[in-house]
């Protein structure tokens, strides 16, 4: 069955909930870093976004200047109990597999029983060992999200250095600014990686002394893998910066070295690369962070290293009722990810991104800047305009298999992506790019 070259964007398609931040970001192409040098080509500051209600980019126009209304289009769709099983390969949530799903299903017990002490304290140390940290882990109930807000009331005062090339680290900002911090960033083309070069002379050059320097390790929205060792060894070299990871999409399908490379905090969600039902954000947190939010006035309450840190510390549990059935499956996925090795689950995600690679360059060409490629998310640059939309439901209809669309307005149809993090191995991937090639005519 073919597929013709893209004609209309009122298919339906599966859509990020996260991509409401980007409506409005207006076009982009891939080029050079952003605003980082004026018509002479001598090298300026970083970008001050010193306006936080002028740049928020939730609204195709600027918000009225009456009260503030929501008109709602919700309506109840009830859920039913037929819908079919499909094969995720989408950015997050990923396949799960039976034995964690099953592992929700016992018995209900109390958050402050001994039970309780038994199994938070066996995912925290269980996960410090998979990821081979010293440092401390805090295991919520929350989304990344959580430790990406909270990561910023923690550690800044006031000045936070923000590397930008995607949806995610453009969120990043966003968040800053609206916990009412004052946010330069470092920015580059969607397609592009952060250069650690670029974020040394940010800090060599610029006259604002930053509390933290953030970066996304993977850019889900564009198949960005950017290169968080390097960029930890330069902010390592400024005692009083701190560097803040975003690994949502990455941790657990991409190794790095977290303890080696000063990254202060990195935090990620369990239903990416963790292969584990939503419902669970991940933090792994330096003494040297604790220290800091220890110092300073205020901090998030919810996701405070101290309070989280010190509760464990003291009771072996989590300071607010935790969604247990969600940890029963963690400690089941985490058993299943010690057996299989940090290093050989690297292993087993490289081969898979090789893999799609590949057969993206063999059918279409891929997104990102060569040599800063995912190694979980691969974002693929629809040189044969094919009708992206379509081709995601006939996928979806004839073999059951989900997979997405580019990311926001701008990507939507300009490119496409395949999760292969998880329990996927390049057997199941290729499963999909068969589908894909039958669908599509390739």
């Amino acid at each position: 069955m073919g597929i013709p070259p893209s004609t209309s964007s009122q298919s339906s398609v599966w859509i990020e909930k996260s991509e409401l931040d980007m409506i409005g970001m207006g076009e982009r192409t891939r080029g050079e870093p952003k605003v980082l040098r004026d018509l002479t080509g001598r090298r300026v500051s970083p970008t001050r976004r010193s306006d936080p209600v002028g740049n928020q980019k939730y609204h195709h126009s600027p918000p009225p200047s009456g009260p503030y209304q929501v008109v709602s289009v919700t309506e109840k769709r009830e859920y039913k109990d037929d819908y079919p099983d499909k094969t995720l390969y989408i950015p997050g949530p990923t396949e799960v597999r039976e034995d964690v799903i099953e592992a929700m299903c016992e018995p209900m017990f109390g958050h402050r029983m001994d039970r309780m002490t038994d199994l938070y304290t066996t995912i925290v140390e269980d996960t410090k060992e998979f990821l081979g940290t010293d440092n401390d882990v805090v295991i919520l109930t929350a989304s990344g999200t959580e430790f990406m807000e909270s990561s910023i009331l923690n550690l800044v005062d006031e000045n936070v250095l923000v590397t930008t090339c995607g949806s995610f680290s453009e969120r990043q900002a966003n968040v800053a600014e609206r916990l009412g911090k004052t946010v330069d960033t470092l920015e580059y083309e969607w397609g592009k990686a952060v250069k650690p070069a670029d974020v040394r002379e940010a800090l060599e050059t610029s006259d604002t002394g930053y509390d933290v320097v953030t970066c996304v390790m993977n850019e889900s929205s564009t198949g960005v893998r950017n290169p968080v060792e390097e960029i930890g060894d330069v902010v390592a070299e400024y005692p009083d910066t701190y560097f803040v990871v975003d690994a949502v999409s990455a941790l657990g399908g991409d190794y790095v070295d977290i303890d080696d490379h000063g990254i202060d905090a990195i935090f990620t969600s369990v239903q990416k690369a963790f292969a584990m039902p939503p419902g669970l954000a991940v933090c792994v947190v330096s003494d040297d962070a604790y220290e800091r939010e220890v110092e300073k006035e205020s901090a998030s309450w919810y996701g405070g290293f101290q309070r989280t840190i010190d509760y464990y510390d003291r009771k072996g549990q989590t300071h607010s009722t935790p969604a247990i059935p969600v940890m029963l499956a963690y400690r089941k996925q985490m058993k299943h990810m010690l057996d299989e090795g940090h290093g050989a689950r690297d292993e087993r995600h490289r081969e898979m991104a090789e893999y799609t690679r590949e057969w993206a360059r063999e059918h279409f060409d891929t997104f990102p800047e060569a040599g800063y490629e995912s190694q979980t998310v691969s974002c693929i640059e629809n040189t044969r305009g094919i009708d992206v939309a379509a081709t995601i439901d006939a996928v979806s209809e004839e073999y059951d298999m989900v997979f997405s669309n580019g990311y926001g307005s701008a990507l939507g149809e300009q490119t496409f992506r395949i999760g292969h993090m998880g329990e996927h191995d390049v057997e199941s991937i290729k499963a999909l790019t068969d589908a894909i090639e039958d669908v599509a005519g390739l």
